[in-house]
């Protein structure tokens, strides 16, 4: 009996798959901060590869040629065998392996196999360009998160590519799984006019802003990233924090829920609810266990006052905490007018302090100081600082101009028109001591 050609390119890719892996793990014996790595760059490449099979499927650089087990068109077993071996088993494998080389062994590999794959998989002219794309989309980025993570470096930039990863799965997979589940072509429905694409497009901002934040947060006040195994190394409870316990999974559930209802597709709002349901189950037993083991009474005393869903209109902040400062020159008009405004409404937990009175008397900009420890922020990351001792309203601007990209475009904007820094003393007429 001859065996079908289509399920032996499946089969093998299934168990040439698991005896890869089984291979590396005897060989390398990975620690558990090895494994944490290899898991995310696997959790990179689920949405990654599906996004290059798309693209390389639209493009006419390959087709997949299979009946069952399919997703967009991709089947399933190779779809998740190729995510796994170009994150997970590369990263246990070549943990230190310059990455060049390990790009150019991916391509090398990858000329060699895919070919093998027929019939299943169908190649056409130039295929190898963009899988060499494809590799440079899921292999380069998830082994830098695999590495960084495993050896706890650059905190910022593998933060940010979790944030890349989890936008992917949320705005593409999630929703492609659920429109590939019902037969459904809701995509259809983002062909409408600029004006209502651009409307859409600031409505989803704003629970989008909460989610970036969220993170920022973790990683300037926290010194960890959302995932469960790489988390803060002191408890949150700033910023967004300060007016909700689970500004993530609120920004993930509204997301959701809104794209669901622009493409009229209820099961990619029923996805949603279902990540409402994990997060207040499951989820948020297993993290309300952890943090209570790991930060206990301080823990329980911030549980007691911010709630888990509903904002709060004013921020929480932890009695006997240090108090916050906003240094703003007086011997500056424009400055002191900032100072008034503040004033008139009443921050939370912050204090407006005369600049000339900061004890290093170099300030050159308004200058935020958070009490607690961590960096100070200065000039329009300062005033955004601020605007978060204010009220839920007020904080949400502040959330938006303290994001990477934003910040530092304000602040150019705002330097153009004469908000440059100065030395105290240089405008007005009260002066320094």
């Amino acid at each position: 009996m001859t065996l079908d050609p289509y399920l032996a390119v499946r089969a093998s890719t299934v168990y040439g798959t698991a005896v890869a892996t089984a291979a590396v793990w005897i060989w390398r014996r990975p620690a558990r901060a090895s494994i944490v790595g290899a898991a995310l760059a696997f959790a990179w490449n689920v949405p990654i590869v599906a996004i290059v099979n798309v693209v390389a499927m639209r493009l006419g650089f390959w087709h997949f040629d299979a009946h069952g087990g399919l997703f967009l068109s991709i089947p399933i077993d190779l779809y998740l065998a190729w995510a796994w071996l170009w994150g997970a088993v590369v990263a246990l494998a070549f943990p230190s392996v310059s990455l060049g080389v390990v790009a150019i062994g991916a391509l090398v590999v990858d000329a060699a196999a895919m070919p093998l794959a027929a019939p299943v998989v169908r190649l056409e002219p130039f295929w190898l360009v963009c899988d060499a794309l494809g590799i440079a989309a899921a292999v380069i980025p998830s082994q830098l998160l695999a590495r960084w993570t495993a050896r706890r470096e650059h905190l910022a930039a593998r933060a940010t590519l979790q944030v890349i990863a989890f936008a992917a799965f949320l705005l593409f997979l999630l929703p492609a799984i659920a429109l590939d589940a019902s037969g459904s072509e809701g995509l259809r429905q983002l062909a409408r006019p600029a004006w209502q694409l651009s409307a859409i497009a600031q409505v989803v901002a704003v629970p989008a802003v909460i989610g970036l934040t969220a993170v920022q947060e973790f990683v300037t006040r926290g010194g960890g990233t959302p995932v469960p195994f790489d988390p803060p190394r002191r408890l949150v409870t700033s910023g967004i924090y300060s007016y909700i316990r689970n500004p993530m999974q609120l920004s993930a559930v509204v997301t959701l829920v809104l794209l669901g209802i622009i493409i009229r597709n209820p099961w990619v709002a029923a996805s949603g609810i279902g990540a409402h349901i994990y997060s207040v189950g499951l989820a948020g037993w297993d993290e309300g266990e952890d943090l209570r083991r790991r930060f206990d009474g301080a823990w329980l005393d911030y549980r007691r006052h911010v709630r888990a869903w509903l904002p709060r209109l004013r921020p929480w902040h932890p009695p006997g905490s240090p108090t916050a400062c906003l240094y703003v020159a007086a011997s500056c008009d424009v400055c002191r007018g900032v100072a008034e405004w503040f004033g008139r409404r009443r921050p939370q937990h912050l204090a407006i302090v005369p600049a000339e009175s900061h004890p290093s008397h170099v300030l050159t900009r308004v200058t935020y100081e958070p009490g607690d420890g961590s960096r100070p922020s200065a000039g329009i990351a300062a005033i955004a600082r601020a605007l978060e001792h204010v009220h839920f309203g007020w904080a949400l601007v502040g959330f938006t101009l303290r994001l990477p990209i934003v910040c530092p475009l304000v602040q150019l904007l705002a330097d153009a028109s004469g908000a440059q820094p100065r030395a105290l003393g240089a405008v007005g007429a009260v002066p320094r001591r």
